[in-house]
C-alpha cells in the first residue's frame, strides 16, 4: 500500500516560475536550497560549506571591506526554524519560500524567495467602523492596524460595518506587519505603513457577496468579525469589484488574480 499518494495529489502542480531554474514553484526545503543558489550571484555570496547541521549552510558576502561570514539556515517556511528548536544566536540569515513568523528575531535577516521570484500576495477584508472608517477618506498614506501575518505588497480591503456593510477602499502593505505599541488603543498590536490603491466608487455590499454562488460560502460572508484571509476568494471578488467599477482595472492590474502564488 506504500503507493500512497492519491491521483489528485499527483496531479496538482505548483505555480510556474518566471526567469528561474526550477520550472514549477518549490514544495519542499530541497526546492529553496536549490533556488537559492541561483540568487547567488544577485546577493553577492560564495558558499564555502553546505552541510546537514544547524546552521545548513556557510557563505561570505562581498562588501566593500572585503567578505562578511553569513551563516544560513533553510526552511520552507520560515516558522519552522522555531518549531525545530534552532537558536537565532546561530544564525545570521534564514532563507525560505514562505515568511509565515511575524514574530521572527530581528536579529535574523529573512530572505522569502516567492518574493524574489514575483510571486505571493493575500488579500485581506478587515472590518472597520467610526471614526476609523471617516478617517480613511483622508488617509492616502497611513499606518493601521493588520493581520499578523500580513506581507509587504499584500492587499487589504476595508469593510465599512453598519449601516454601509459594504467594502469599500483597497490598501496595499508598505512593509510587513511588525507588533509595536499600538498608538490607538493600550497595548501592543500588529501595524504597518498602506497606501490607498483605489476606493470603489460602487461599493460591493455584503448582499451581493452572498448572492454570489462562491463567495456566499467564504467565511467573510458568514462573519465579518475578524481579520479574514480572503486570497482564496480573490479571483470571484476581483471580477465583481471591476465588473462594478470597470475604471479601476488598471489600479487593480498589479493585483490580477493571474499573479496570486
Amino acid at each position: 500500500m506504500a503507493k500512497s499518494k492519491s491521483r489528485s495529489s499527483r496531479d496538482r502542480r505548483a505555480d510556474v516560475l518566471e526567469g528561474a531554474p526550477l520550472y514549477h514553484a518549490p514544495e519542499n526545503e530541497l526546492g529553496v536550497v536549490f533556488l537559492f543558489a541561483h540568487l547567488l550571484r544577485r546577493w553577492r555570496l560564495r558558499v564555502e560549506e553546505i552541510r546537514a547541521g544547524f546552521p545548513d549552510c556557510i557563505a561570505y558576502q562581498k562588501t566593500q571591506n572585503g567578505e562578511k561570514r553569513i551563516r544560513i539556515e533553510f526552511e520552507y517556511r520560515s516558522k519552522s526554524f522555531k518549531t525545530h528548536g534552532h537558536s537565532a544566536r546561530g544564525c545570521d540569515w534564514l532563507v525560505c519560500w514562505e515568511h509565515n513568523w511575524p514574530d521572527a528575531p530581528r536579529s535574523i535577516h529573512i530572505r522569502e524567495l516567492r518574493r524574489e521570484f514575483g510571486l505571493g500576495f493575500n488579500v485581506w477584508i478587515m472590518p472597520v467602523n467610526s471614526p476609523y472608517k471617516e478617517a480613511l477618506a483622508y488617509e492616502r498614506t497611513t499606518t493601521w492596524s493588520v493581520p499578523s501575518q500580513a506581507h509587504k505588497g499584500d492587499l487589504v480591503l476595508f469593510y465599512f460595518t453598519l449601516p454601509e456593510k459594504a467594502l469599500t477602499y483597497a490598501y496595499r502593505l508598505r512593509e510587513r506587519a511588525a507588533k509595536v505599541r499600538a498608538g490607538w488603543r493600550p497595548g501592543m498590536d500588529y501595524m504597518a505603513p498602506i497606501s490607498r490603491v483605489c476606493r470603489l466608487k460602487s461599493p460591493i455590499f455584503l448582499e451581493d457577496i452572498k448572492r454570489d454562488r462562491i463567495l456566499k460560502t467564504a467565511s467573510f460572508a458568514r462573519s465579518q468579525r475578524g481579520r479574514h484571509n480572503a486570497t482564496e476568494y480573490w479571483p470571484y471578488l476581483y471580477d465583481l469589484i471591476v465588473r462594478r467599477n470597470p475604471s479601476l482595472r488598471s489600479s487593480l492590474a498589479k493585483y490580477s488574480p493571474d499573479r496570486l502564488a
